[in-house]
């Protein structure tokens, strides 16, 4: 039989949404001003999630509850280690993601209100445009810097090599184009007006991507990297180069992201004068977006609804 909420008891599920956007919040703040988000708060959030739905399945005698707690911590874990490792999001980002996975829970079953599969969604359409106000909100603060590096970029040989290939790209790309066109060319049951459609198409792809990459490279450059004496790094950060000590290495960009031995080893190599300050990036406070999604999602549900 289906259960909903009002079945089941409303209580937990006030309780464990109330927590998880007091979380949310709490980290927004603390991502918007240090770009970081404490461990206590995503260790916090993880560890009473799976608590408090283990309290609430003995209570209401619904194991259904701490069974979804789990379920959610591991997909969530899963999505979270993917979007780190790709470089996508930090370690607080990552967690804090956890957390929710852990205390609202998935039902694989579908017996329950998916409102974390919706938050996802919601966090995914959020996020791009979150993404691309705060993008610009760099290149606004930092226009001056962000054209040299846009400038600096475009001339350097391996790109001007590509813009060379991506010029070649586009007039075979016409001529095919005007091939399939006056020639009638079809392939199978594609039309040539399909075909036509499929190129442009493809065409404007690799052009948006290759000018795409420029413009995140520039935005970074410009204004993400920034100079931090060792013992300012906090666990995780993104070094932007490889750090070298006597031949012997310390930290790199291959690492996504310090961990504390290394940066141990930074600040003694520091005070030894055989370190100076360090180059790092940081990243999108993305834990805004999240909370953004959150109160989309509490407001109004399913997203796909909006396209019926």
């Amino acid at each position: 039989m289906m259960y909903t909420w009002s079945e089941t008891n409303f209580a937990p599920y006030a309780i464990t949404y109330a927590v998880s956007f007091i979380a949310l919040f709490i980290g927004s703040i603390t991502d918007l001003k240090t770009r970081e988000v404490p461990d206590w708060l995503n260790y916090g959030l993880i560890i009473s999630g799976v608590g408090l739905n283990l309290l609430f399945s003995t209570i209401y005698s619904t194991p259904h509850l701490i069974i979804n707690s789990i379920i959610g911590l591991v997909i969530f874990f899963g999505i979270a280690y993917i979007m780190f490792y790709a470089g996508q999001w930090g370690g607080g980002d990552s967690k804090i993601l956890m957390g929710l996975g852990a205390m609202i829970g998935l039902d694989v079953s579908f017996k329950t209100p998916q409102f974390l599969f919706w938050f996802f969604i919601n966090a995914l359409f959020v996020g791009a445009m979150y993404g691309l106000l705060w993008s610009s909100f760099l290149i606004f603060k930092n226009k001056k810097k962000f054209l040299r590096e846009w400038n600096n970029i475009s001339g350097e040989y391996k790109i001007l090599t590509a813009k060379w290939l991506l010029f070649t790209a586009i007039i075979l790309f016409l001529a095919i184009i005007l091939a399939v066109k006056f020639l009638n060319l079809s392939i199978g049951y594609l039309q040539p007006s399909f075909l036509i459609f499929l190129l442009l198409s493809l065409l404007l792809v690799i052009l948006i991507t290759f000018y795409l990459w420029i413009f995140v490279k520039a935005i970074e450059k410009s204004s993400m990297y920034k100079l931090v004496e060792p013992s300012k790094l906090t666990e995780g950060d993104w070094i932007v180069k490889d750090i070298f000590v006597n031949t012997q290495y310390i930290c790199g960009p291959k690492d996504l992201g310090i961990d504390k031995k290394q940066i141990k080893k930074l600040i003694e190599f520091y005070k030894q004068g055989k370190v100076k300050k360090v180059l790092i990036k940081e990243g999108i406070p993305f834990v805004p977006n999240f909370l953004i999604a959150f109160i989309v999602t509490l407001i109004f549900g399913n997203p796909l609804v909006w396209l019926v």
